[in-house]
């Protein structure tokens, strides 16, 4: 027992509450922790240990254990199972109780006729909103919202756009309802359950949205004046996921460096971190919140994708390392069938390959809380390109890069935006950006000499090209 007590002194303090004494005029300071444990994932107490971690003792040890054994069962509904024990540590007296995750969700803590369920946040026990409490009550009932059935049938619904990925994937048809059934997306009544409410081509969940705004610098003011974009996306999970990758994929900037014969690209957030996070969203996410959404922000210097729910075993993101969160599935039924389309990995690793996309891990953080989730990236172009050249890139196109753009095609503005972090362009060069042949090339060059662009330098193979002073 001494190794284990050993053990609880260097464990989280999510899984693990000190208390110097046993606070008996105010039983609730502690029987509010044992509520908690019982709702998540379960904890220790250790009594005769100071905030600090070090062991002050108890004096009468006895009585002490009557009074939380007492307390325990006449305080908490339902009585919650513990285990107590009494630890000799050198002369010194330590009362360890110990909780387990409880089966019989929600459990409350009772006083004067009221009754209070509290769950575990970090290294806080904290009243439980009702939406948690709804959701342990699916503990409870061994389901999750995902499985739960809807008033919608089956025979009004359809799944045009998840028939025609699943086929596209796996090279497999949906048989029919044996399939839906199998695959949880209804029950044995033929009404679809919540995971096929989410799937199907008119799903009408309200919670079902992610609202993305592309705002005018770094913090969030009035849509209607300081956002650049705002979109609603509402419906099939699906859709949402593909509409929300396009839009963080439409208001990201690109850049490139010529290497040699090679063109490096680089964008503001990788492609496939920011998929990995919106699928995260609507997989983990709790939708058991009544008016909820996804919503995706981006600002000048960061993209913030926050959803609904926090961590599912109580934890704050922040304070434990991503490479050993655990793989908790809140919609296990989404979950599988999003990983048979090949949008997540079943092992649940999705945060893991998130953070491993950017090569600087100081440019991705996680922050949770009760509420919400929230994965935050920071811009890696600047961090790319240098802070020279890219400085000066973005100063010059805050002056006059929407003047100059305005009347370009795509290829002309691929050479004036290279020519503004470059300041010089030759025919190879031009080529490698825009991959099309030498002909096409010159052809764009003539375009924007005669719109009074860029001029030309030098002969034959030496011509290169500078832009024209025009205030960029």
């Amino acid at each position: 027992m001494e190794m284990n007590i050993k053990k609880l002194l260097t464990a989280e303090s999510t899984y693990v509450e000190f208390k110097v004494s046993l606070e008996k005029a105010k039983p609730k300071s502690w029987l509010k922790t044992v509520v908690a444990f019982a709702n998540g994932m379960g904890g220790s107490i250790l009594f005769g240990v100071n905030d600090e971690r070090n062991i002050i003792g108890l004096n009468n040890i006895q009585e002490e254990a009557e009074t939380i054994s007492n307390q325990i069962k006449s305080k908490t509904d339902p009585i919650i199972m513990f285990e107590l024990n009494p630890v000799i540590i050198g002369r010194k007296k330590v009362l360890v109780l110990n909780v387990p995750s409880g089966k019989m969700t929600p459990y409350y803590y009772v006083n004067d006729g009221t009754r209070t369920a509290y769950v575990r946040i970090g290294n806080e026990s904290v009243t439980a909103p009702s939406y948690i409490i709804h959701e342990l009550t699916l503990k409870r009932k061994r389901l999750s919202f995902d499985a739960l059935s809807t008033k919608e049938k089956f025979s009004d619904a359809s799944f045009t756009l998840f028939k025609s990925i699943f086929l596209n994937v796996t090279e497999k048809r949906i048989e029919g309802r044996k399939d839906y059934l199998s695959f949880g997306m209804i029950d044995n009544d033929d009404y679809l359950t919540y995971a096929g409410l989410l799937l199907a081509d008119e799903c009408n969940l309200l919670q079902s949205r992610i609202f993305c705004t592309r705002w005018a610098g770094k913090s969030k003011g009035k849509r209607a004046v300081d956002a650049i974009d705002d979109k609603e996306y509402k419906g099939n999970i699906i859709m949402l996921l593909k509409e929300a990758s396009s839009f963080v994929k439409n208001n990201s900037r690109k850049a490139w460096k010529i290497e040699g014969l090679k063109r490096i690209e680089y964008i503001d957030y990788p492609e496939n971190a920011v998929r990995e996070a919106v699928v995260n969203a609507l997989v983990h996410r709790d939708y058991n919140i009544i008016g909820s959404e996804i919503h995706i922000d981006m600002y000048d210097d960061r993209l913030e994708i926050v959803s609904p729910g926090g961590m599912y075993d109580g934890k704050k993101i922040q304070e434990v390392e991503i490479d050993k969160v655990a793989s908790i599935r809140r919609n296990p039924i989404v979950a599988d069938i999003f990983s048979r389309l090949d949008y997540m990995e079943r092992r649940g690793s999705g945060l893991k390959r998130i953070k491993e996309a950017f090569k600087d891990e100081r440019l991705i953080e996680f922050y949770s809380n009760q509420s919400s989730l929230c994965v935050v990236m920071k811009k890696q172009i600047n961090n790319k390109i240098g802070n020279t050249r890219g400085e000066q890139f973005n100063e010059r196109i805050k002056s006059g890069y929407e003047r100059i753009m305005s009347g370009l095609n795509y290829n002309e503005k691929l050479i004036v935006e290279f020519l503004l972090k470059n300041q010089r362009i030759a025919n190879k060069e031009a080529m490698i950006i825009t991959d099309l042949s030498s002909a096409q090339v010159r052809r764009i060059f003539v375009s924007l000499q005669n719109k009074n662009i860029i001029e030309a330098h030098g002969q034959g193979r030496g011509r290169y090209y500078t832009l024209l002073n025009k205030g960029i």
